[in-house]
């Protein structure tokens, strides 16, 4: 199990440039599914995640190209669905949460797909209900194999329909849009996920042939067409990591710049890192962080405790509350988080609190920061990485801490963080991989 050993208490200095968006880089090469002529990706990172599922689909036996760093080019013109009955592809597609978005591809264009139930973050139950019953909305059939915990689905050509999603799945709004692409007939989808990744993903489809209006909103309608064709795409810069780094800079005390960050599809994530009393300058399309001694958490108007929440775009991606979370505890003031997609988000807190961090877990979904500001410095620890977020999160607080840490299980931060050890030792950073 590799490790990450942090010698607290380094300012960092210099400028970073985010890698492309993992949740974005999931969805547009499941996409390539869809058509047997080449798309080309560019900006895609280079983390865990994504190359597993690159590798499922090269074992799929999918046409992968990696001709320069960041760009692959894919043709999906000769699939081999006997490798879909391995145990290799149950087992490697179970790994990877995102391998759930092949089925919309492959059911449309092939009227088959199969798929394990699959894992990802632990935190907390994660159902696939919004992608199944969209998808069986526009006609496929799902039987489930519960030996083999699998689930199989079939279908003639799929027939447009219209739907009411229960949930702003962001997957989910993804994989029943590729299914509907090439559906006969008209799909409307109403309560889609609007998300930067979804938009970037319809206007991919629409280059490739398909017929998508309302792109942004969240009510979409989809002409369905007979075939799409090749294109290529560049990948949005990841908002999670720009979020991570705004963070990491206010915890550290250092005066970073983030270039390139796409200021224009960032949302509401710098005015709510303001809302600790971060200092975050727009320069141009870069975002740069002051060294800041220490800031101070806002209230409400009527001067009542903050609350910082996640909430479907464009509210606050629930992706970075676990860096809020750690960012409070040096702030000075109190601010609530309150976690309200996924129940198992906030437990690694009583590794904060191990810490010297001062937080109140009021139940699975909330937690209140009491920020000290300068009046304590967090204490070197043991830690283990639980999730992604969580594991920036904590080597986050690692960073800004006395002494030095070991954060262990550290491939949950590779799964979604490039290179982040080698990206921030360039910024003055002391973390040691072993």
């Amino acid at each position: 199990m590799n490790s990450f050993v942090i010698e607290g208490g380094y300012q960092l200095s210099g400028e970073i440039i985010p890698q492309g968006a993992k949740n974005e880089a999931l969805e547009v090469i499941c996409a390539t599914l869809l058509t047997k002529e080449k798309v080309t990706i560019q900006n895609v990172p280079n983390i865990l995640d994504v190359n597993n599922l690159v590798e499922l689909l090269r074992n799929m036996h999918v046409k992968v190209e990696h001709p320069s760093e960041g760009t692959y080019s894919f043709q999906a013109d000769q699939i081999d669905f006997d490798y879909l009955q391995t145990d290799d592809f149950l087992k490697k597609s179970s790994s990877l949460r995102g391998s759930v978005m092949i089925v919309g591809p492959l059911v449309s264009r092939f009227g088959k797909a199969l798929i394990p139930k699959p894992g990802g973050d632990k935190i907390g139950r994660r159902r696939l209900d919004t992608h199944f019953v969209g998808i069986q909305a526009l006609g496929a059939c799902f039987s489930y194999n519960a030996q083999r915990q699998v689930y199989e689905v079939n279908a003639q050509r799929l027939k447009g329909a219209y739907m009411l999603l229960d949930e702003a799945s962001v997957t989910g709004t993804a994989n029943i849009l590729m299914a509907a692409v090439l559906a006969e007939g008209n799909t409307t989808i109403y309560n889609a996920a609007c998300e930067p990744y979804i938009q970037q993903l319809s206007s991919m489809l629409n280059r490739m042939g398909a017929k998508i209006s309302g792109v942004g909103s969240n009510l979409l309608t989809i002409e369905g067409v007979d075939s799409l064709g090749g294109t290529s795409h560049t990948i949005l810069p990841d908002m999670i990591e720009v979020g991570s780094f705004i963070g990491m800079a206010a915890m550290t005390a250092s005066d970073i710049t983030i270039k390139n960050t796409r200021s224009d599809m960032l949302g509401i994530i710098p005015a709510s890192f303001r809302r600790l009393g971060i200092s975050v300058e727009q320069v141009g399309d870069d975002i740069h962080i002051p060294a800041q001694d220490s800031y101070q958490i806002d209230t409400f108007m009527d001067g009542s405790i903050m609350t910082i929440s996640d909430a479907p775009w464009p509210g606050l991606t629930p992706d970075l509350l676990s860096v809020f979370l750690v960012v409070a505890t040096k702030a000075v003031g109190s601010v609530l988080i309150h976690q309200k997609m996924f129940e198992s988000r906030l437990f690694f807190v009583d590794k904060l609190i191990d810490m010297g961090a001062q937080i109140i877990l009021c139940d699975p979904h909330r937690a209140t920061v009491i920020g000290l500001g300068n009046r304590f410095k967090l204490r070197a620890a043991k830690l283990v990485s639980p999730d992604i977020r969580a594991g920036i999160a904590l080597l986050i607080a690692a960073m800004s801490a006395e002494g030095t840490s070991i954060i262990q299980n550290i491939d949950q931060i590779d799964r979604g963080y490039e290179s982040i050890d080698m990206r921030l030792n360039r910024l003055g950073a002391h973390i040691t991989r072993i």
